[in-house]
């Protein structure tokens, strides 16, 4: 008789802890839900201040081609979409004739693989023209095809310098281009500038061999 009754007591106090336990862990969690909209209720998102790359690392430097911004969309499912700096372009409705020329060359585009490959579409009639009797499109991403196979119907920005980028090495590439002409288009003798990827930072910065202290547009 006394094991029952002593067995009940403890059964008790046992059930009474953890009534005391659940009902203060609702306590911290209506707790919890007051201090946090209390929190979206009076206080802005907090945002850190992103850490700052060192500008002494390394630097891509690539032939910047005067011709007109052209982008290669493939989707998952293989659908091809071309486009120019600020808008999609149809055949009707074309930017130099890049639709058509994607429409083209479908199926070696195709090996792109999917994703948005942007470069300049550059050429005959087009800015600078280059002298050139055809038109070319150039991938911008030099990190990633300069050492995979690219589809023959694609090129590649020619790649000037890559190391340490120091703002004496990108003056002293200017003027070899400036000198020495365009390796995009050989013979060519008045490139348009150079394109500076810095890779700490992710960033691109173009200089130009004429007016390159001239804002845009002025």
């Amino acid at each position: 008789m006394k094991k029952y009754f002593r067995k009940r007591y403890w059964i008790g106090r046992i059930k009474r802890y953890r009534s005391k336990k659940w009902r203060l862990r609702q306590k911290l969690k209506v707790t919890n839900f007051v201090i946090n909209l209390h929190r979206k209720l009076f206080y802005p998102p907090f945002i850190s201040f992103s850490k700052i790359p060192r500008l002494s690392r390394d630097c891509i430097i690539t032939e910047k081609i005067d011709g007109t911004n052209a982008q290669v969309c493939i989707t998952k499912r293989g659908k091809i979409l071309a486009g120019s700096r600020n808008r999609w372009l149809t055949v009707d409705k074309d930017n130099y004739g890049f639709a058509a020329w994607v429409k083209e060359n479908h199926n070696e585009l195709l090996t792109l693989g999917p994703g948005r490959h942007f470069g300049e579409w550059w050429g005959r009639g087009i800015n600078r023209n280059y002298g050139m009797k055809e038109r070319r499109f150039s991938l911008f991403n030099v990190r990633k095809w300069n050492a995979r196979v690219l589809p023959p119907c694609c090129n590649l920005v020619p790649i000037l310098y890559e190391g340490l980028f120091t703002p004496t090495i990108v003056e002293v590439i200017l003027e070899i281009l400036e000198v020495m002409g365009s390796s995009a288009c050989s013979g060519f003798m008045k490139p348009e500038g150079i394109v500076i990827f810095h890779k700490a930072s992710g960033q691109l910065f173009k200089k130009t061999i004429e007016n390159d202290a001239k804002l845009k547009g002025k």
